[in-house]
């Protein structure tokens, strides 16, 4: 930790891993995602010792799930970046894949929130894109968080450097963030060491720091 001008700068995981200024964000841990990822149900462990973990201790857990607005409801950006995924070249033949309350939408039973958790519902990759997180973790008074879930090349990358453009240092947890292609998700990596403002970290070292006193 260091300090000036009358701030408390953390530097290191060790620094962030505090009650009182770090939470644990879980991403998009969904039946529709987590089947689509080879090693999904280690992942799914990974992030619920870290969810326990961080129940036992006090820190504050969060969940981000992503949702599709219906076709002929969505707007122009929605559309194109259904087809991409999609592989479709009609705008009419998007179907939406994950729409609010079906199956594949809804969080694995093995993460459920407890009654003192949150779920924020999100139709960009950021979780922070038009949803209350940056709000709630603002007004808890954390500039840090932890993040684990799926995937690391498609939505966590974009939430860290989010992250970091409005102040907070996040914190990856390595071996629990899954991804669809290995090669992206270390360029992913490469990318977000190259610029700096986050961190990374594995479970067990994690869980020891909740562990602290």
């Amino acid at each position: 930790m260091r300090y000036a001008y009358g701030l408390t700068i953390p530097q290191t995981v060790e620094d962030a891993c505090d009650r009182a200024r770090m939470a644990l964000v879980i991403y998009d841990m969904q039946v529709g995602i987590v089947r689509q990822i080879p090693d999904g149900q280690r992942i799914v462990e990974a992030c619920g010792q870290l969810r326990d973990k961080a129940r036992e201790n006090g820190f504050r857990v969060f969940y981000t799930r992503h949702m599709s607005i219906p076709p002929a409801a969505a707007g122009v950006s929605q559309l194109r970046t259904a087809m991409e995924w999609q592989r479709v070249d009609d705008p009419i033949e998007v179907r939406g894949s994950f729409p609010q309350g079906s199956p594949q939408y809804q969080l694995i039973p093995e993460l459920t929130p407890g009654p003192n958790e949150m779920a924020f519902d999100k139709i960009a990759m950021s979780a922070f894109g038009g949803t209350p997180l940056d709000m709630a973790l603002r007004d808890l008074g954390f500039d840090s968080f932890a993040i684990a879930g799926i995937a690391l090349e498609i939505g966590i990358e974009p939430t860290v450097r989010h992250a970091t453009d409005l102040g907070y240092l996040p914190i990856m947890v390595t071996d629990a963030c899954g991804a669809g292609h290995a090669e992206a998700a270390e360029r992913s990596y490469a990318t977000l060491a190259f610029a700096g403002g986050s961190r990374t970290t594995d479970t067990a070292t994690l869980m020891k720091l909740m562990s602290r006193g």
